[in-house]
Protein backbone atom coordinates (compact mmCIF):
# COMPACT_ATOMS: atom_id res chain seq x y z
CA UNK A 1 0.00 0.00 0.00
CA UNK A 2 1.57 3.45 -0.71
CA UNK A 3 1.19 6.47 1.71
CA UNK A 4 -1.04 8.24 0.02
CA UNK A 5 -4.01 4.80 0.00
CA UNK A 6 -3.09 4.75 3.73
CA UNK A 7 -4.14 8.06 4.04
CA UNK A 8 -7.40 8.09 2.39
CA UNK A 9 -8.20 4.90 4.03
CA UNK A 10 -7.18 6.46 7.63
CA UNK A 11 -9.32 9.41 7.04
CA UNK A 12 -12.60 7.42 6.18
CA UNK A 13 -12.06 4.95 8.81
CA UNK A 14 -12.26 8.41 11.43
CA UNK A 15 -14.69 9.87 9.94
CA UNK A 16 -17.82 8.75 11.93
CA UNK A 17 -16.14 10.31 15.08
CA UNK A 18 -13.46 12.41 14.19
CA UNK A 19 -13.35 15.56 11.65
CA UNK A 20 -11.64 15.56 8.70
CA UNK A 21 -8.71 17.93 9.54
CA UNK A 22 -8.64 16.38 12.57
CA UNK A 23 -8.01 12.87 11.30
CA UNK A 24 -5.22 14.60 8.98
CA UNK A 25 -3.49 15.76 11.88
CA UNK A 26 -3.67 12.27 13.75
CA UNK A 27 -2.04 10.75 10.54
CA UNK A 28 0.90 13.23 10.12
CA UNK A 29 1.43 12.53 13.79
CA UNK A 30 1.57 8.74 13.43
CA UNK A 31 3.33 9.65 9.95
CA UNK A 32 6.06 11.12 11.65
CA UNK A 33 6.14 8.49 14.67
CA UNK A 34 6.01 5.07 12.50
CA UNK A 35 7.56 6.19 8.70
CA UNK A 36 10.12 8.70 10.13
CA UNK A 37 8.58 11.04 7.85
CA UNK A 38 7.62 14.86 8.81
CA UNK A 39 4.18 16.22 7.09
CA UNK A 40 6.02 17.88 4.37
CA UNK A 41 8.22 14.51 3.68
CA UNK A 42 4.78 12.90 3.24
CA UNK A 43 3.77 15.26 0.87
CA UNK A 44 6.55 14.90 -1.19
CA UNK A 45 6.31 10.93 -1.02
CA UNK A 46 2.74 10.17 -1.37
CA UNK A 47 4.15 7.29 -4.02
CA UNK A 48 6.25 5.33 -1.33
CA UNK A 49 5.30 1.81 -0.24
CA UNK A 50 3.96 1.48 3.28
CA UNK A 51 5.68 -1.91 4.92
CA UNK A 52 2.92 -4.36 6.28
CA UNK A 53 4.19 -3.85 10.19
CA UNK A 54 3.58 0.19 9.62
CA UNK A 55 0.35 -0.88 8.43
CA UNK A 56 -0.60 -3.27 11.21
CA UNK A 57 1.14 -0.18 13.62
CA UNK A 58 -1.23 2.65 11.94
CA UNK A 59 -4.20 0.17 12.44
CA UNK A 60 -3.66 -0.47 16.28
CA UNK A 61 -3.34 3.48 16.55
CA UNK A 62 -6.53 3.52 14.52
CA UNK A 63 -8.31 1.51 16.81
CA UNK A 64 -7.02 3.34 20.20
CA UNK A 65 -8.46 6.44 18.50
CA UNK A 66 -11.65 5.12 17.68
CA UNK A 67 -11.80 4.30 21.76
CA UNK A 68 -11.14 8.11 22.04
CA UNK A 69 -7.49 7.55 23.67
CA UNK A 70 -5.76 10.71 22.78
CA UNK A 71 -2.97 11.15 20.45
CA UNK A 72 -0.47 12.09 22.75
CA UNK A 73 -0.96 8.69 25.08
CA UNK A 74 -0.63 6.61 21.52
CA UNK A 75 2.53 8.50 20.22
CA UNK A 76 3.91 8.76 23.63
CA UNK A 77 4.79 12.11 23.71
CA UNK A 78 3.33 15.88 23.25
CA UNK A 79 4.68 19.64 23.12
CA UNK A 80 4.50 22.08 25.59
CA UNK A 81 5.88 25.46 25.51
CA UNK A 82 7.98 24.76 22.80
CA UNK A 83 9.55 21.51 24.75
CA UNK A 84 8.80 17.63 24.07
CA UNK A 85 7.49 15.62 27.21
CA UNK A 86 6.82 11.95 27.89
CA UNK A 87 3.38 11.17 28.67
CA UNK A 88 1.11 8.35 29.40
CA UNK A 89 -1.86 7.76 31.40
CA UNK A 90 0.13 8.20 34.71
CA UNK A 91 0.02 12.05 34.28
CA UNK A 92 -2.51 14.75 32.19
CA UNK A 93 -1.54 16.15 29.01
CA UNK A 94 -0.51 19.34 29.25
CA UNK A 95 -2.82 22.00 28.34
CA UNK A 96 -2.14 25.68 26.09
CA UNK A 97 -4.26 27.20 29.16
CA UNK A 98 -1.48 26.19 31.38
CA UNK A 99 1.06 27.88 28.73
CA UNK A 100 -0.12 30.90 29.72
CA UNK A 101 0.36 30.65 33.42
CA UNK A 102 4.05 29.71 32.26
CA UNK A 103 4.24 32.63 30.29
CA UNK A 104 2.64 34.78 33.36
CA UNK A 105 5.25 33.72 35.53
CA UNK A 106 8.05 34.13 33.08
CA UNK A 107 6.97 37.33 32.06
CA UNK A 108 6.76 38.71 35.72
CA UNK A 109 10.57 37.21 35.88
CA UNK A 110 12.35 39.48 32.86
CA UNK A 111 14.32 41.11 34.61
CA UNK A 112 15.28 38.87 37.21
CA UNK A 113 19.11 38.86 38.40
CA UNK A 114 19.54 36.69 41.49
CA UNK A 115 18.80 33.53 42.21
CA UNK A 116 15.52 32.13 43.11
CA UNK A 117 13.89 29.28 44.42
CA UNK A 118 10.54 27.81 42.91
CA UNK A 119 8.57 25.03 43.71
CA UNK A 120 5.77 23.54 41.26
CA UNK A 121 2.82 21.54 43.36
CA UNK A 122 1.46 18.86 41.86
CA UNK A 123 3.67 18.43 38.74
CA UNK A 124 2.60 15.72 36.77
CA UNK A 125 4.38 15.24 34.01
CA UNK A 126 6.57 18.18 35.18
CA UNK A 127 5.95 20.41 32.40
CA UNK A 128 5.50 23.81 34.70
CA UNK A 129 8.42 22.85 36.43
CA UNK A 130 10.64 21.99 33.54
CA UNK A 131 10.00 24.80 31.28
CA UNK A 132 10.41 27.48 34.13
CA UNK A 133 13.88 25.70 35.28
CA UNK A 134 14.57 25.83 31.08
CA UNK A 135 13.68 29.24 30.62
CA UNK A 136 15.41 30.60 34.57
CA UNK A 137 18.40 29.46 34.43
CA UNK A 138 19.41 31.72 38.09
CA UNK A 139 16.15 29.05 39.64
CA UNK A 140 16.68 26.37 42.00
CA UNK A 141 13.21 24.10 41.09
CA UNK A 142 11.70 22.03 42.91
CA UNK A 143 8.63 20.06 41.96
CA UNK A 144 6.22 17.71 44.19
CA UNK A 145 3.47 15.27 43.35
CA UNK A 146 1.53 12.87 45.53
CA UNK A 147 2.18 10.11 42.36
CA UNK A 148 5.10 7.79 42.34
CA UNK A 149 4.44 6.77 38.59
CA UNK A 150 4.23 10.71 37.40
CA UNK A 151 7.01 11.62 39.33
CA UNK A 152 8.96 8.97 37.55
CA UNK A 153 7.68 10.51 34.27
CA UNK A 154 8.68 14.20 35.48
CA UNK A 155 12.37 12.88 35.77
CA UNK A 156 12.75 11.45 32.90
CA UNK A 157 11.12 14.59 31.21
CA UNK A 158 13.50 16.65 32.73
CA UNK A 159 16.62 14.61 31.67
CA UNK A 160 14.94 14.60 27.89
CA UNK A 161 14.99 18.59 28.36
CA UNK A 162 18.78 18.68 30.02
CA UNK A 163 17.36 20.77 33.26
CA UNK A 164 17.86 19.90 36.70
CA UNK A 165 14.62 19.96 39.16
CA UNK A 166 14.66 18.28 42.34
CA UNK A 167 11.32 16.15 42.20
CA UNK A 168 9.60 15.31 45.76
CA UNK A 169 6.93 12.32 46.19
CA UNK A 170 4.67 13.85 48.92
CA UNK A 171 0.36 14.53 49.38
CA UNK A 172 0.20 18.24 49.60
CA UNK A 173 -2.34 18.09 51.60
CA UNK A 174 -1.26 15.75 54.30
CA UNK A 175 2.00 18.21 54.51
CA UNK A 176 2.48 20.37 57.73
CA UNK A 177 4.66 22.69 56.35
CA UNK A 178 6.90 23.17 53.56
CA UNK A 179 10.59 22.37 53.60
CA UNK A 180 11.76 25.81 52.89
CA UNK A 181 11.06 29.41 51.75
CA UNK A 182 10.11 29.77 47.88
CA UNK A 183 10.02 32.90 45.82
CA UNK A 184 7.94 31.34 43.34
CA UNK A 185 5.43 28.71 44.22
CA UNK A 186 2.96 28.00 41.34
CA UNK A 187 0.39 24.78 41.27
CA UNK A 188 -2.11 23.75 38.82
CA UNK A 189 -3.84 20.80 41.44
CA UNK A 190 -7.11 18.94 40.35
CA UNK A 191 -10.06 21.64 40.19
CA UNK A 192 -12.93 19.93 38.24
CA UNK A 193 -16.00 19.22 40.45
CA UNK A 194 -17.74 16.31 40.06
CA UNK A 195 -20.85 17.72 39.01
CA UNK A 196 -18.86 18.80 35.99
CA UNK A 197 -18.19 15.16 34.39
CA UNK A 198 -20.67 15.70 32.08
CA UNK A 199 -18.85 18.74 30.21
CA UNK A 200 -15.80 16.52 30.05
CA UNK A 201 -14.82 14.38 26.39
CA UNK A 202 -14.84 10.95 26.69
CA UNK A 203 -11.73 11.05 25.56
CA UNK A 204 -10.55 13.29 28.69
CA UNK A 205 -12.70 11.29 31.34
CA UNK A 206 -12.00 7.63 30.43
CA UNK A 207 -8.65 7.69 30.11
CA UNK A 208 -6.94 10.74 32.07
CA UNK A 209 -5.83 10.39 35.87
CA UNK A 210 -8.42 11.37 37.52
CA UNK A 211 -6.62 11.99 40.65
CA UNK A 212 -5.14 14.67 39.00
CA UNK A 213 -8.59 15.86 37.69
CA UNK A 214 -11.35 15.94 39.86
CA UNK A 215 -12.46 17.19 43.54
CA UNK A 216 -15.59 16.85 45.84
CA UNK A 217 -18.58 19.04 45.04
CA UNK A 218 -18.62 20.41 48.45
CA UNK A 219 -14.99 21.10 48.91
CA UNK A 220 -13.58 22.46 45.44
CA UNK A 221 -10.93 24.48 46.49
CA UNK A 222 -9.40 22.30 49.30
CA UNK A 223 -6.29 22.24 47.22
CA UNK A 224 -6.22 25.95 46.68
CA UNK A 225 -6.75 26.13 50.50
CA UNK A 226 -4.10 23.74 51.61
CA UNK A 227 -1.31 25.57 49.32
CA UNK A 228 -2.42 29.11 50.11
CA UNK A 229 -2.20 28.37 53.64
CA UNK A 230 1.38 26.71 53.25
CA UNK A 231 2.45 29.06 50.87
CA UNK A 232 1.96 32.13 53.61
CA UNK A 233 4.17 30.55 55.94
CA UNK A 234 7.06 30.03 53.02
CA UNK A 235 6.61 32.81 50.71
CA UNK A 236 9.14 35.13 50.57
CA UNK A 237 7.97 38.80 51.51
CA UNK A 238 8.64 39.58 47.50
CA UNK A 239 7.37 36.68 46.95
CA UNK A 240 4.01 35.16 44.35
CA UNK A 241 1.66 32.61 44.34
CA UNK A 242 0.78 31.14 41.21
CA UNK A 243 -2.69 28.89 40.25
CA UNK A 244 -3.85 27.71 37.16
CA UNK A 245 -7.90 27.94 38.72
CA UNK A 246 -11.34 26.51 37.78
CA UNK A 247 -12.65 29.33 35.35
CA UNK A 248 -16.59 28.94 36.92
CA UNK A 249 -15.07 29.56 40.20
CA UNK A 250 -12.43 32.27 40.00
CA UNK A 251 -14.60 34.78 41.90
CA UNK A 252 -14.42 32.14 44.96
CA UNK A 253 -10.83 31.27 44.71
CA UNK A 254 -9.94 35.07 45.11
CA UNK A 255 -11.91 35.86 47.89
CA UNK A 256 -10.56 32.50 49.49
CA UNK A 257 -6.95 33.91 48.65
CA UNK A 258 -8.01 37.30 49.95
CA UNK A 259 -8.93 35.86 53.37
CA UNK A 260 -5.94 33.95 54.18
CA UNK A 261 -3.54 37.05 54.35
CA UNK A 262 -2.31 37.92 50.59
CA UNK A 263 -3.27 41.55 49.85
CA UNK A 264 -2.36 41.91 46.17
CA UNK A 265 -4.18 39.03 44.27
CA UNK A 266 -5.09 39.42 40.41
CA UNK A 267 -7.17 37.25 38.31
CA UNK A 268 -6.78 36.90 34.59
CA UNK A 269 -8.08 35.48 32.22
CA UNK A 270 -7.25 32.48 29.32
CA UNK A 271 -7.32 33.54 25.69
CA UNK A 272 -10.83 31.77 25.68
CA UNK A 273 -11.97 34.56 27.88
CA UNK A 274 -12.17 32.71 30.89
CA UNK A 275 -10.93 32.90 34.50
CA UNK A 276 -8.28 30.45 34.51
CA UNK A 277 -5.13 31.97 36.38
CA UNK A 278 -4.33 33.86 39.75
CA UNK A 279 -1.29 35.23 41.05
CA UNK A 280 -1.24 36.87 44.66
CA UNK A 281 1.84 38.37 46.52
CA UNK A 282 1.67 39.93 49.93
CA UNK A 283 2.30 43.60 48.53
CA UNK A 284 1.30 45.10 45.38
Amino acid sequence: MKIKDLRVAFKKSLSEIYEAEESMSFFYLLSEKILGLRRVDVALDLEKEVSASEIVQFNEAKTRLLDQEPIQYIIGHTYFYGLSFIVNKNVLIPRPETEELVDWILKDQENLENAIKILDIGTGSGCIAIALAKNLPNAKVYAMDISEQAIEIAKVNAIKNEVKVEFINEDVLASEHLFQDFDIIVSNPPYVRELEKDEIKPNVLDNEPHQALFVSDHDPLIFYKKITKLAKGRLTQTGSLYFEINQYLGSETYKMIKSLGFSAVALRKDLHNNERMIRARFNS
